[in-house]
């Protein structure tokens, strides 16, 4: 299996504008169960994901094509094809790809698959489950709770 030659489908769903981007699940392909793995393509000018980390999964980044930059703690990189870089569980995994070359960057990302949580520090937001609060809005862990 080739990477480079898979066709990536134009999405199913709309991203905000800057985070457009196509992807296709090779882990479904596979018929892999414990370790995930995503292709993504996506074009000059725009952002993969939000920035953020995980608690709970990690993460591997293999560059397939293009030339797409790197953000993580220690600052920016370009990275190029055949490029690999691990994203650990916690902050020290955070992460995002910038696209600003002038043509379509593609990535593949193997992760652990468990049910974890990510952190978004530029936004201040906690996903878990589906679910996305601001960390500001966190209540008190007896908060709402009754006695017997």
């Amino acid at each position: 299996m080739n990477l480079a030659a898979w066709e990536v489908p134009a999405p199913d769903e709309d991203f905000p504008s800057g985070f457009e981007h196509r992807r296709v699940s090779v882990r479904e392909t596979l018929g892999g169960e414990l370790v995930g793995c995503t292709l993504y393509e996506f074009d000059p000018g725009t952002q993969l994901w939000p920035y953020h980390w995980h608690r709970g999964n990690e993460e591997w980044l293999i560059v397939v094509a293009g030339t797409p930059t790197l953000r993580t703690p220690e600052g920016e990189r370009p990275l190029r094809p055949g490029d690999v870089v691990g994203f650990p569980d916690g902050e020290a995994g955070a992460h995002t790809l910038v696209n600003r070359s002038e043509q379509p960057a593609r990535v593949a990302l193997f992760s652990t698959r468990r049910a974890g949580s990510v952190v978004y520090p530029d936004s201040d937001k906690v996903g878990a489950g589906g679910l996305y609060f601001r960390r500001s809005d966190a209540v008190d862990y007896w908060d709402g709770e009754t006695g017997p």
